[in-house]
C-alpha cells in the first residue's frame, strides 16, 4: 500500500504556488514556508513560482501576496487591493501570511490550541508589520531587533550587489523561516504536554510557595498552573547541578518583574562569595537580576530557596 501511495504521487500534478517577484518581505517569506510545510506533510509535491505576469497567476493553485484578490476557497490570498483582505478581531490588518494561517495553519500546526498560540506570538506580529501597524512601544531610542528586520538584513541584495542573486536570497530564507516554523510548533506543543507534569510538581509540593520539578519544563504560562508558587528548584540537564529560579508575577514575555527577587545581597556572587552570604556550602552562583541562583545539590538549591523566601 505505502509503495503503490508513492506511485501514486508521482503522477499527480505538482502544485503551482504563485507569489510576486523582485524585493521581498517576512510575509510571503513565512507564507510559502508554512505551504511547503503543509504540502510536505501531505505528500504533495510543488514549485514556487515568482512572478508579476498576470497571465500566470491563472495558472497557479496558490496566488498569495500578489494578484490583488483575496478568496479562501480558491486559494487567492492578496492583501493589497482596496480595502484589504480583513483584519483579526483586535484590527491587526492580515498579511499574505495570516491569510493562509488562517485557511490552514490548524494542519500546518497540528492542532487548534498550537495554531492559536503561535498566531499570537509570530503570525500577528508580522500581519502588523507588513500592514504598518506598530504593536510595540518604544520606551528608549533602542528598537527591539525583530525577527521582520532580521530578515530583512539577510532577504535581498543590496543596491552594491548583483539583482540576480534575489531568488537564491528568496530559497535561503524560505528554509529559514520554515525551519523557524516548525521550531516553533515543536516548542509550543511541548509546552502544552508540560501541563500535566506541572500541575502534579505543584499538587506534591509541601509548600506551593517552592515547586521541585521532576523534569526541566518549560515555563510558559506558569502563573495559571501554579499560582501561589514563588520559586522553582530544578535540576539543570547539561551539567547535573540545581538551579533556583524565580517566576515572574505574569505571564507576558516582556514583563521580567518576579512575585519575590532573591536577596539583594547575592546579587553576582560566586563560590566562596556566596557560601559565605548564604551558608549555604555548594552555592556556586546568582545572577545580578536576581532570578536564578545555582547550588551543586538539590539539598543546596533547597536551602537556598528557603532563605530566599523567608528573606
Amino acid at each position: 500500500i505505502l509503495m503503490f501511495g508513492k506511485i501514486f504521487n508521482l503522477f499527480k500534478k505538482k502544485l503551482k504556488l504563485i507569489t510576486h517577484d523582485g524585493t521581498f518581505h517576512a510575509d510571503e517569506i513565512f507564507a510559502t514556508a508554512a505551504l511547503k510545510i503543509l504540502f510536505n506533510k501531505r505528500g504533495e509535491s510543488f514549485e514556487v513560482v515568482r512572478t508579476r505576469v498576470e497571465e500566470v497567476f491563472k495558472t497557479g493553485d496558490y496566488v498569495y501576496d500578489v494578484g490583488g484578490v483575496y478568496d479562501e476557497v480558491n486559494n487567492r490570498f492578496d492583501h493589497h487591493q482596496p480595502g484589504g483582505a480583513g483584519a483579526y478581531a483586535d484590527g491587526i490588518p492580515y498579511s499574505s501570511f495570516g491569510l493562509i494561517w488562517k485557511k490552514h495553519g490548524s494542519e500546518i500546526a497540528g492542532g487548534e490550541e498550537v495554531m492559536e498560540i503561535i498566531t499570537e506570538k509570530l503570525v500577528k506580529p508580522i500581519d502588523a508589520f507588513d500592514n504598518g501597524v506598530s504593536i510595540t512601544e518604544s520606551k528608549s531610542k533602542v528598537d527591539p531587533y525583530i525577527i521582520q528586520r532580521f530578515f530583512e538584513s539577510i532577504s535581498r541584495p543590496t543596491w552594491e550587489e548583483d539583482v540576480a542573486l534575489t531568488d537564491a536570497y528568496f530559497n535561503r530564507n524560505v528554509e529559514l523561516a520554515k525551519e523557524i516554523l516548525e521550531r516553533e510548533i515543536v516548542h509550543t506543543q511541548a509546552k502544552i504536554n508540560a501541563r500535566a507534569g506541572l500541575i502534579k510538581c505543584y499538587e506534591d509540593a509541601k509548600d506551593k510557595r517552592i515547586v521541585i520539578f521532576d523534569r526541566r519544563y518549560p515555563l510558559g504560562g506558569i502563573n495559571k498552573l501554579m499560582p501561589e508558587a514563588l520559586f522553582i528548584v530544578s535540576e539543570r540537564r547539561h551539567d547535573g547541578v540545581w538551579s533556583l529560579l524565580t517566576i515572574r508575577k505574569t505571564d507576558d514575555p516582556d514583563n521580567f518583574a518576579n512575585k519575590k527577587d532573591l536577596p539583594k545581597s547575592w546579587a553576582g556572587l560566586r563560590d566562596e562569595g556566596l557560601q559565605k552570604v548564604t551558608g549555604v556550602s555548594d552555592a556556586t552562583f546568582c545572577h545580578n537580576g536576581l532570578w536564578m541562583a545555582v547550588a551543586k545539590t538539590k539539598e543546596g538549591a533547597m536551602k537556598l530557596a528557603q532563605i530566599a523566601l523567608e528573606s
